[in-house]
This record gives structure tokens, C-alpha cells and sequence, in this order.
């Protein structure tokens, strides 16, 4: 093994301590979009950055995406880059922004506050996505406490936006600077794997997101024969694409867990605020995870149909719209990247990596759609988006060590 690379290895297995801080004051720093009530990612791109040249990092690079919904108008995306020999770069992505607790009381201590367990620390974004953004950290700062030249050049991008659609984030990125990357680089997306390490996702399902909206007649509730109740009318419809669509596109493929397209009724907007009144108006939400197989607009077109049907059966309208669409992406199984991180996690955790496609959207699939072969991997419980989420300390570190010899030695890519 290279010098260089034994003393980093050796220097991130000690820094446990470190990790505990990083996520603490990552974790107090709540970085809610605005369409999930908060103020944005300003305050935690800010820490980051000082933490970034803290440790000698000089070439930073800020690009903001106009946000007036938020009270510094602006949505953050930071660009680092630490040079090494060569100029093909290893870009490892982390987003800074998290998704409400939730359910408070579902919550065994204030989701905003680590709390340590053990090897495990619990707190809302430990895992998504502060597990990558900390082992990036560490790798950074492990580089400049050795004083090491990587062998590949290194690009940390954290990035605004991911949990709403990222439009604001690495979509505005690539955009606004298409010409940070380069088809020659390697690009790791550490926000999904499994409890082993051992799945490489090289492939996610296609999304569609429906808005469906019903409307009734509004009434007393003692006299319903007067109104159309919408939400009576919603609960059919979201049955029927259930069912109606499952049905349909029953098509399956083994590559990813569940096998098959899903179709889920979800978020479901306030009605009426008291109980004696058919409401007049309903809206509701279906999450579509479509196999690569599977045509979006055959899916539309499917529900619009069982909303007709819908509509006959209670007398109702039903409006249904597009909310958010994103194509299915994937990578080859024999991309240099993928190689690369199958021979990393192979000696860090000492297991075959086997690839997988997943229903979850991550910006891996914004860098497929322009021709950057993108992986997404990391050593993850999946407990993202739940009470009581959790984060390894262990398999933090293991992350940074893993990413640290595909940056030392690439002679495996």
C-alpha cells in the first residue's frame, strides 16, 4: 500500500470525535427548503464553508440559485476542489437540505440535537444526506492535516434543494456550469446503499409525481344529498390508482427492489376544518416510481381514464396535473466508476459489492441524463426520512476510507 494512502487511511480511523462534532453542528443547523417551511440551506453553507478553509481548502466556488422564498433570497450550492497529479477530478456529491421531523412525539429526543448511542447518532439528517457531506469532510481535512497530493484530483459539491426536486440545486448547477465536469471524471452520489455497504445503485425508476384535484359541491353534513362530496370522491380515486395502475403496468424487473412500478397515494391537502360539512374540494398526491420500461404518459393517460370513471360515479370534476417528472436513469455495470468503488468496498469492508436499481431519486439520475456515468453508493441502515433516524459513526469513516482509495490509487479505474 502507498505511503500516503496508509497514513490517511490510518488517520481517519481515529477521528470518531470528529465525526460526533461534525454532525452535531451540522445537525443543529435545520436546512428546510421552503416548501417544507423553513429558510433554506444559508446557514449550513455557511458553516461548511468555514469549515472548508479551516482545513486549507482555497478553491471554492458558490453558486446561488434566486430563491425569493427564502429570507436570503438566494439558495446555496458549494463547489470545493482540492487539486491532486492528475487532472481528472473524483466528484463526490452531498446535499445539505432535510426533511421535517415529523412526528415529534415519535421522536426519542429533540431531532435537532445528535444524540450519541453507542457507535450510532440520532437526529434528523444524520444519515440524509449528512453521513456523505461528513465523510467528504473528513476526507478533506485528513488530505491537508497529512499534507498529501492526491493521485486524482478531488471535487466535494454540496449541493441546495435535493429533497423538493433540486431545481434549485445541482439541476441549477449544471446548468449555470456545465463546464466543472468532465465526461473523463468519476462522480460517487453517497445517498443510498445498504446496512453492508455491499449494493452499488446503478439505476433508479423513473418518477412522476400527480397532483389530483376533486371538486363536489359543498354541503351541510346532515343533509348530504345536497352537495358532491369531494373527498369521498378523492378516497375513490386514489383506490382506483391504486389498484387501477398496479394492474396495469404490472410489468417487473430484477434489477431493482420491488421489482415492479409503484404507485402510492400519499400527501393529502386540508378540506373543511369542522366536521359538519361536505367538503367541496379535495386534493391529493400519487408518487409513481416507473420501471425503465414503463411509458409516463401511458401512466397519465391511464389516470385520466380512471378519473372519468370516477367523475360518473359521483357527479364530481377531477383535475389531474403534473406536479414533478424525472426519466429513469442508469449507468453500466462495467463504467470505470462502478469498478472502482466495487474494489474499494471490497477492501474497507471487506464484501462483494452487487449492483441494484431503487425506486429513490437522487441527482446521480441529473448527471446520467448528461452523459456523466454516476454511482450511487454508501453504507447506509435506510433509516432516512423516519423518526429516529440514524447514522453509523463506524461506516462514516469507513465511507471516507472507501472514497480515499479510489482517489489515491486509480490505477483500479
Amino acid at each position: 500500500m502507498p505511503k500516503d494512502m496508509d497514513a490517511l487511511l490510518r488517520g481517519l480511523a481515529g477521528r470518531e470525535d470528529r465525526v460526533v462534532a461534525l454532525q452535531s453542528a451540522l445537525t443543529a443547523c435545520p436546512a428546510l427548503g421552503p416548501d417544507n417551511g423553513g429558510d433554506g440551506e444559508e446557514a449550513k453553507a455557511a458553516l461548511i464553508t468555514q469549515w472548508l478553509e479551516a482545513c486549507g481548502v482555497t478553491d471554492i466556488l458558490r453558486i446561488d440559485a434566486p430563491d425569493a422564498r427564502v429570507p436570503s433570497g438566494q439558495r446555496p450550492n458549494l463547489v470545493a476542489r482540492i487539486p491532486g497529479k492528475e487532472k481528472r477530478t473524483l466528484w463526490l456529491f452531498g446535499h445539505m437540505d432535510v426533511v421535517p421531523p415529523g412526528d415529534l412525539a415519535a421522536w426519542q429526543s429533540d431531532p435537532w440535537q445528535v444524540r450519541r448511542e453507542g457507535d450510532l447518532l440520532f437526529g434528523r439528517g444524520v444519515e440524509d444526506n449528512q453521513q456523505a457531506i461528513t465523510s467528504m469532510l473528513l476526507l478533506a481535512e485528513e488530505l491537508h492535516q497529512r499534507h498529501v497530493v492526491p493521485q486524482l484530483s478531488l471535487g466535494l459539491v454540496f449541493m441546495a434543494d435535493e429533497e423538493t426536486g433540486s431545481a434549485y440545486g445541482l439541476e441549477y448547477l449544471l446548468k449555470t456550469a456545465p463546464e466543472l465536469f468532465s465526461k473523463n471524471d468519476l462522480y460517487i452520489v453517497p445517498d443510498a446503499g445498504a446496512r453492508r455497504g455491499d449494493v452499488i445503485e446503478v439505476a433508479e425508476k423513473g418518477q412522476l409525481w400527480l397532483k389530483i384535484r376533486t371538486t363536489g359541491v359543498q354541503c351541510h353534513a346532515s343533509t348530504p344529498h345536497k352537495g358532491r362530496n369531494a373527498f369521498l370522491a378523492g378516497a375513490d380515486m386514489a383506490l382506483a390508482c391504486h389498484n387501477g395502475l398496479r394492474a396495469a403496468f404490472g410489468d417487473t424487473n430484477t434489477l431493482f427492489n420491488p421489482p415492479t412500478s409503484t404507485f402510492v397515494p400519499g400527501k393529502h391537502e386540508a378540506n373543511v376544518p369542522n366536521i359538519n360539512t361536505v367538503p367541496g374540494s379535495d386534493v391529493f398526491y400519487v408518487d409513481c416510481r416507473l420501471l425503465p420500461q414503463v411509458d409516463p404518459q401511458a401512466v397519465l393517460d391511464k389516470v385520466r381514464a380512471l378519473a372519468s370513471e370516477v367523475e360518473e360515479r359521483h357527479g364530481v370534476q377531477i383535475e389531474v396535473s403534473v406536479v414533478q417528472q424525472q426519466a429513469a436513469s442508469s449507468v453500466a455495470e462495467t463504467s470505470p466508476v462502478v469498478i472502482a468503488l466495487g474494489a474499494a468496498v471490497a477492501r474497507v469492508y471487506g464484501v462483494e459489492a452487487r449492483t441494484l436499481g431503487i425506486g429513490g431519486a437522487t441527482v446521480a439520475a441529473q448527471l446520467r441524463q448528461r452523459d456523466l456515468a454516476a454511482a450511487v453508493w454508501s453504507c447506509l441502515a435506510s433509516t432516512c426520512h423516519q423518526p429516529n433516524e440514524s447514522s453509523s459513526i463506524t461506516a462514516t469513516i469507513k465511507d471516507a476510507q472507501v472514497f480515499t482509495h479510489i482517489l489515491m490509487n486509480p490505477a483500479h479505474v
